[in-house]
């Protein structure tokens, strides 16, 4: 680890467990542990895995008119969920390319969290603050509070174990709902919602940072118990490739808005203002010139970031792949790619990948790669 990145506020923790750490949006964080990624992602398919993601930005948003302020801002409508509900949401430029996507957790109009990713975070707290009316307070916690996630289909059982007679009925809670424990985040409490980024049944536990390395600890025993193990950001990568979940920088960014990216029903279209509003409602209109898919290999290889999708052998290119890796739970490549709309490529299509010179033919296919378990 270098000075310059931070360091979780479990980093004894990894180092103890010998981790590979690397940098991860300015923070130093584990990759994966020696067990290795593909043990790592079986086991939060199969049972339960933990992941330390307290690289992600964490950013209370209170006072008179807070939520009206962040529902003029981002995307989604906040109209559409109540008190204890998270919803996914996308911060737009005035040319519809996305600054950043995130979870915003609704305790009331005058209470909420923001959950954006790590190298955008203070992006996302400078911008959110220069528009804030009187009243409304914008802080940054990113270094105060921790967060953990607990994935995989055992994870209502581990988290219970670890949690005890405080986390009764955490259990039983909704698909992004949450609830806060001990008070409360403002009171030095957990906060538990139903999330998570891997396609199974999972929750996410945010809580102060001083405080994360008992939790780590306790949750860890608990994973362990039911035959999991904790889980690195490269786990974490190739399970939500499965899913077909964007990542920031690749399947969303500054030049890839979130009608070409599939994010459509994450914008509040009926909303009169948000950032962005009338670039995306034009592309949406005259339609976008390229759209996210989800490819599955057919043949040997390996697709990765930034190679070139063909239309076929030989053929000319229709696009470029922004995330590609070998997929665990199928045991084939798999990729997300951006491909051109004008050739009105369909599910069922055949393509192929240039792998650094070679062939790689694939399949477009319908998201997500592998069924999903969250609700």
């Amino acid at each position: 680890m270098t000075d310059e990145l931070l360091p979780s506020p479990l980093h004894d923790r990894h180092v103890a467990l010998d981790a590979t750490l690397g940098e991860f949006g300015g923070w130093s964080m584990p990759i994966s542990y020696p067990g290795g990624t593909v043990a790592e992602h079986t086991s939060v398919r199969e049972t339960a895995g933990l992941f330390d993601v307290s690289h992600l930005g964490t950013v209370p948003i209170s006072g008179p008119g807070a939520a009206a302020h962040l529902n003029a801002c981002l995307t989604n409508d906040l109209g559409r969920i109540g008190p204890g509900r998270a919803q996914y949401t996308l911060a737009c430029d005035d040319r519809g390319g996305v600054e950043d996507d995130m979870i915003v957790y609704l305790a009331a109009d005058d209470d909420l969290l923001l959950v954006p990713n790590a190298a955008n975070s203070t992006r996302i707290v400078s911008a959110l603050a220069a528009d804030a009316p009187p009243g409304v307070t914008i802080t940054d916690r990113h270094r105060e509070l921790a967060v953990l996630a607990v994935q995989g289909p055992r994870s209502a059982e581990a988290l219970g174990a670890a949690l005890g007679a405080a986390g009764e009925g955490v259990a039983d809670l909704d698909y992004m709902a949450f609830t806060d424990l001990e008070g409360g985040l403002n009171d030095g409490g957990v906060r538990i919602c139903r999330t998570g980024y891997t396609g199974e049944l999972g929750y996410e536990v945010v809580l102060a940072a001083e405080a994360a390395p008992a939790m780590w600890d306790a949750l860890l025993d608990a994973v362990r118990g039911v035959g999991g193990g904790p889980c690195g950001l490269a786990a974490r990568d190739t399970l939500r490739t499965e899913m077909g979940y964007p990542l920031h920088g690749h399947e969303l960014s500054t030049e890839i808005s979130p009608v070409q990216a599939g994010s459509s029903w994450a914008v509040g279209w009926d909303k009169p203002a948000f950032w962005g509003r009338d670039a995306l409602l034009a592309e949406r209109a005259a339609g976008p010139e390229r759209r996210l898919r989800a490819l599955r290999a057919t043949g040997r290889g390996v697709p990765r970031a930034g190679m070139t999708v063909l239309d076929g052998e030989g053929g000319s290119p229709v696009g470029v792949v922004t995330s590609g890796t070998f997929s665990p739970t199928l045991r084939t490549g798999v990729a997300l790619a951006l491909v051109d709309t004008a050739g009105g490529v369909a599910v069922g299509d055949a393509l192929v990948i240039d792998v650094r010179g070679r062939v790689l033919p694939v399949e477009v296919v319908k998201p997500p790669l592998v069924p999903s378990h969250v609700r």
